[in-house]
């Protein structure tokens, strides 16, 4: 992990060219050096590839980004939740900050594809509702809409992902009870590889309820 994390580095940024992100890591950067779960997903490919051939390599689609973004977006979270800010409670704001504006970013990038905005009123949305006034019309904000744009579900999977990451786990500890811990629930995860949270959900918990819903169309099922 640790090899994987000094890899990535970022340079000072004066004020008055700070994309989003800089504003983040100026202030703090642990803030996103929490999302570079990234990079350990990296890591583990290179070193220890899965023993499947299809989790071993690589797709011709993100299937697997709800899992990819959602545990990056989740260690945000987990690691605020964990203590990592106690000595510096404003950074706690930085990460919710992070979180409101992936939701912005993504609910634009669901109204473009369904045709309801156009690209340019989806990167409004962005910057509207991003706080602090953090996403600005820069590169930045071009470069994300257009990724986003090219490849359906991406730009929400940042939040939903995350979302679908907190109800493995809460589903884990409940059937573990006493015996769940966290370093348990990250070695299950791990263990299985890269795929769909709906997948992770089923190998870990033994209910297929995630897949259900996304077959049938229906609305959540309940918990076995």
């Amino acid at each position: 992990m640790e090899r994987a994390l000094r890899e990535r580095f970022q340079s000072y940024s004066p004020e008055a060219t700070r994309n989003f992100f800089s504003q983040a890591t100026h202030r703090d950067p642990r803030t996103l050096w929490t999302h570079l779960w990234h990079w350990w997903d990296n890591g583990r490919f290179r070193e220890h590839p899965h023993a499947s051939p299809i989790r071993r390599t690589p797709l011709l689609y993100n299937v697997w980004m709800s899992r990819a973004e959602g545990m990056a977006t989740s260690m945000e979270e987990w690691m605020m939740q964990a203590g990592l800010y106690d000595q510096s409670p404003r950074s706690r704001e930085i990460v919710w900050t992070m979180l409101a504006a992936r939701a912005a970013r993504g609910l634009g990038n669901l109204y473009a594809h369904a045709n309801t905005l156009t690209m340019a009123e989806a990167a409004d949305m962005h910057v509207r509702w991003t706080p602090r006034g953090w996403m600005r019309r820069d590169p930045l904000l071009g470069f994300e809409q257009h990724l986003y744009l090219r490849q359906p579900g991406y730009g929400a999977s940042y939040v939903t992902g995350g979302r679908l990451m907190e109800e493995t786990m809460a589903e884990r500890a409940r059937q573990l009870g006493g015996a769940f811990t966290m370093k348990r629930f990250f070695d299950e995860v791990n263990t299985v590889g890269m795929i769909p949270v709906s997948l992770v959900y089923w190998e870990l918990t033994g209910d297929d309820r995630m897949v259900r819903e996304l077959r049938n169309g229906s609305g959540p099922l309940p918990f076995r």
